[in-house]
């Protein structure tokens, strides 16, 4: 357990470091979506095009594995929204479910489910990822718009969601990766080495970022830009994004080996702990944008990752023995 916690420590100890930057004004509010937009297009497809490069390629275009993560994530939202809806409306129930069922996987569930597992995990990871993007937060987008327009409106909602994730360059970023991958084709060295810098600051920054972002959101609820939240409004979906996601996308893959598909158990721990992340950070960014209560989806970020370093860390001795 002591050599888990000092393997996960450095990463949760940047998000604490970009959390305590912003809130002591140390790195401006308005620097956040700047320091935001460089890991987003720079450093992050950067680093998803070198490991789409060079994960194999079976390990990325599991249908069977991503079968099982999507129907877990859509039992997962389909569980939260018919709990909240009549209480809370579809716009905020939807946005409560989309930060219960999408983790951390870009910013954070790649660089260290790989430094936990070995090169091996992001294949799993990185289909979690295109996952969530192109189908848990395009459901949620227009699941939000149910309550105002109704069918006609989740229909243009829906729309709008799969332009924005056309306009994500993540999964471009993994495409173009497997493609040079598949075809053999080897870049310019310069263009090369370009690429492996701004890898290389994909990790620490995008962890130093999501501790900003948070800091951001919460600032913005404290100053009375959202109603109080009260705890029996946030406490549910943490437990639900750390406790009952991996759960349930552990019982639905040992499911698929017990009937005899070809899962591989490491590609399954992977996916697992991809599960067992906190809640991603962007959600707060897409919820303020949508009109959501951004109050109760930020606190529900921030709780989920400061009690993930316990609960992640749990995870991983559970399933990797000791």
């Amino acid at each position: 357990m002591l050599a888990i916690l000092s393997a996960t420590f450095p990463f949760f100890a940047l998000i604490l470091a970009g959390y305590v930057a912003a809130r002591r004004r140390l790195l401006p509010l308005e620097a956040v979506a700047g320091l935001n937009g460089f890991v987003l297009f720079f450093a992050l497809p950067c680093m998803l095009f070198r490991f789409g490069a060079t994960t194999p390629l079976p390990l990325l275009l599991d249908p069977l594995l991503a079968a099982v993560y999507l129907l877990v994530a859509l039992v997962l939202v389909g569980a939260i929204v018919a709990r909240d809806r009549r209480r809370l409306g579809w716009n905020d129930a939807a946005f409560g479910a989309l930060v219960g069922a999408f983790p951390n996987s870009g910013f954070m569930g790649v660089p260290l489910l790989v430094a936990l597992l070995g090169a091996g995990a992001a294949g799993p990871v990185m289909l979690t990822l295109v996952a969530d993007l192109l189908l848990t937060s395009s459901v949620c987008v227009a699941l939000s718009r149910l309550g105002a327009a109704g069918a006609a409106g989740a229909r243009q909602a829906l729309w709008r969601a799969l332009q924005g994730v056309a306009r994500n360059p993540m999964p471009w970023s993994i495409a173009l990766g497997m493609a040079c991958q598949a075809l053999s084709f080897t870049l310019w060295p310069p263009l090369e080495a370009t690429i492996g810098l701004l890898a290389a600051a994909a990790s620490p920054v995008a962890l130093f970022t999501i501790g900003a972002v948070l800091a951001r959101s919460q600032m913005l609820a404290d100053v009375g830009r959202h109603r109080p939240t009260p705890w029996c409004e946030v406490a549910p979906v943490v437990l639900a994004k750390l406790l009952l996601h991996p759960l349930l996308v552990w019982c639905a893959g040992r499911g698929a080996l017990a009937l005899g598909l070809p899962i591989q158990p490491s590609a399954l721990t992977a996916m697992v702990l991809a599960a067992a992340l906190p809640s991603a950070s962007n959600v707060s960014l897409l919820a303020e944008r949508m009109g959501a209560d951004n109050g109760r989806i930020a606190r529900i970020i921030l709780w989920s990752t400061a009690i993930a370093f316990f609960s992640f860390s749990g995870a991983v001795v559970v399933l990797r023995g000791g």
